[in-house]
């Protein structure tokens, strides 16, 4: 809920969505060191709801494993570092996102309230990339460790807390190497826009936790390609 207003978030996503003269991007606060820590911590705070729901059953394995092993005295410290280790990923790549909007933004290429990239060929860009990437076969190899927690934890298990750390991080590594195209797509549409969001973090979850769901990703690699080529050729059909 805004201060001041009876507005809830979804409210205020739809009112700057529809809007017939969007914010301009000058008219934010300049990039000083606290708007851009402020910037970094809204990715990660962004990343953490989209990113942990799809790495719970991982993490509530390997507490149960710990429970019933040697570290059974330390499993709540050890599941926090091996969450703590996860998000750290994810931190590293939220630096990356608000580097990328700084950039953006001093380019005038994101110009209204949703935070979305404008051009049309750089959003195809990205939807090309991102569906291009979707049939990977790294994209394929990540997202197989994603989806069995107990293959990824038989081969990455380490003891002890500092292993607890690098297991979560090896975990958030795969993670990133299987959704940071499609987190790019934030840029497309809207980081501030919270059905994009929701959408996003839908699918991630529906991709990794959904059994017998791999004609998710060939087909939505088809789809995020078609989207791109639309994206790009439809201005150049419209001036002809």
């Amino acid at each position: 809920m805004g201060v001041g207003m009876n507005m809830s978030a979804i409210d205020m996503t739809r009112m700057v969505g529809t809007m017939d003269h969007p914010m301009p991007m000058d008219k934010a606060p300049g990039w000083t060191l606290s708007y851009a820590l402020l910037i970094f911590l809204m990715w990660w705070v962004m990343m953490i709801a989209m990113m942990t729901p799809s790495a719970a059953p991982v993490l509530l394995l390997y507490a149960a494993i710990k429970r019933i092993g040697a570290d059974a005295t330390s499993t709540t410290q050890l599941s926090l570092l091996f969450l703590l280790g996860y998000l750290i990923v994810w931190g590293a790549f939220s630096a990356v996102a608000a580097t990328a909007q700084f950039v953006l933004e001093n380019s005038g290429l994101i110009n209204d309230g949703l935070m979305k990239i404008g051009s049309p060929t750089i959003s195809g860009v990205i939807f090309l990339a991102a569906g291009l990437y979707q049939m990977s076969s790294l994209k394929l190899a990540c997202l197989k460790h994603c989806r069995s927690p107990a293959h990824f934890l038989a081969e990455h298990n380490r003891p002890g807390p500092r292993g607890a750390l690098i297991t979560g991080m090896d975990h958030g590594m795969y993670c990133f190497g299987c959704c940071w195209a499609l987190m790019a797509l934030l840029f497309v549409g809207g980081v501030m826009n919270l059905y994009w969001i929701a959408g996003l973090a839908i699918y991630v979850a529906a991709e990794k936790l959904l059994p017998n769901a791999r004609w998710f990703v060939p087909l939505t690699g088809i789809g995020l390609i078609a989207a791109g080529l639309y994206s790009i050729l439809m201005p150049m059909l419209a001036t002809d």
